[in-house]
């Protein structure tokens, strides 16, 4: 079992913090969201961790020494969607977690003897053009739409990915990026569009598990509500 980390991005809308640090290194409660990631991973026995750089790339190379990682570098970080940064790691989606670089993990939920492959979801209220589920009453996922909807379980940029599927969605990648036009595609249209062809299954979490800071707004209101509890 591994990890792929996505830290590509740009993360403007948290500029100015982004000016000279990467997102997915952006602190929140003290602590680089991306080391928090590795820390949990490394927890529960989860040692093969890539990371996947773009914007920045150079800030990341610490943690090679720190943490023993491997970094793959997408020179085409500020062109495409994250398609592309996951087409990079293709051969490596088999049994293997994906973590979205801005995703703040509040409590360790990740599960070293998982074998289905599963999106982490959480009910979320407040939210505006997220990515919300459907699913059978055996949690098999069916469907995924864009919307707004409180109390609807969310993609919470966390997910997991068996041999057969990973192998599965690594051949979809190959035909998009080439024989499509991917640029405004993210990697999760690519699953979206297979749901009948891949057995992908809600994993569900607490609302305060795992937050996405993607603006400032975000990562104010993240850090007030930690500072309450």
């Amino acid at each position: 079992m591994r990890a792929i980390l996505l830290a590509a991005g740009m993360g403007t809308r948290l500029r100015p913090l982004t000016n000279d640090t990467p997102k997915a290194l952006v602190k929140v409660s003290g602590q680089p969201m991306l080391e928090r990631q590795i820390i949990f991973l490394k927890e529960k026995g989860i040692e093969d961790i890539i990371v996947l750089t773009g914007y920045l790339h150079e800030k990341f190379e610490y943690l090679k020494d720190k943490y023993s990682v491997k970094l793959i570098h997408n020179h085409k970080y500020d062109v495409y969607n994250n398609i592309y940064t996951m087409y990079l790691v293709k051969e490596y989606l088999s049994d293997s977690y994906v973590i979205e670089g801005d995703v703040f993990l509040n409590n360790n939920f990740i599960d070293s003897q998982i074998k289905r492959s599963s999106y982490f979801c959480a009910r979320k209220r407040g939210f505006k053009d997220e990515w919300m589920i459907k699913f059978d009453e055996n949690k098999k996922i069916h469907g995924i739409e864009v919307g707004s909807r409180d109390d609807e379980y969310i993609l919470c940029g966390v997910s997991y990915w068996s041999r057969e599927d990973g192998e599965f969605i690594a051949k979809k990648l190959q035909e998009a990026i080439e024989h499509r036009d991917f640029k405004n595609l993210y990697w999760d249209n690519i699953v979206k569009e297979n749901l009948s062809n891949v057995n992908v299954f809600l994993r569900e979490i607490n609302s305060d598990d795992s937050y996405e800071i993607d603006s400032l707004e975000d990562l104010a209101a993240v850090e007030k509500e930690l500072s309450q509890k």
